[in-house]
């Protein structure tokens, strides 16, 4: 079966069904900034954005790129990949997803840590949206905005 590739708009939509999920199973937020990058030369490219530092989110992304950045910039990634950065506190970035193409979600939470929200054991019911997210995301890869 040929699956036509999620444009920007499916993706979000995803996206936001995904947050609301995990926040259901999680009983709080999760992430409360979802955020599609394009990473190309000469710098990255913000396609998609769900949060609260709408316009500061561009000038701060290279320092909130944190212990992700080697991830990120070095890594081969297959769509649908994520990678977790436990430690990654504030405003840095907790997680990425592989969109394809140069393409990623950036997961964050501005107030806590992937360590702390991974402490509490509703954290292993919240992932299962974000698997089946990914999953999504394998089936129809993002075409997404050039």
């Amino acid at each position: 079966m040929n699956v036509k590739p999620m444009d920007l708009n499916e993706t979000m939509q995803a996206i936001r069904a995904c947050a609301t999920q995990m926040d259901a199973q999680y009983g709080k937020t999760v992430f409360d900034e979802w955020v599609v990058l394009l990473l190309q030369e000469p710098q990255a490219r913000v396609l998609g954005y769900v949060g609260p530092r709408h316009e500061t989110f561009a000038q701060n992304f290279n320092r909130d790129l944190g212990g992700l950045r080697a991830s990120l910039v070095n890594g081969k990634y297959q769509v649908g990949d994520f990678e977790f950065a436990r430690h990654a506190a504030g405003t840095s970035f907790e997680a990425f997803m592989a969109l394809g193409d140069g393409r990623y979600l950036i997961c964050n939470n501005t107030q806590s840590s992937m360590d702390e929200i991974a402490k509490d054991p509703r954290w292993l019911s919240a992932q299962v949206p974000f698997a089946a997210l990914s999953e999504r995301v394998c089936a129809g890869s993002f075409a997404g905005a050039r």
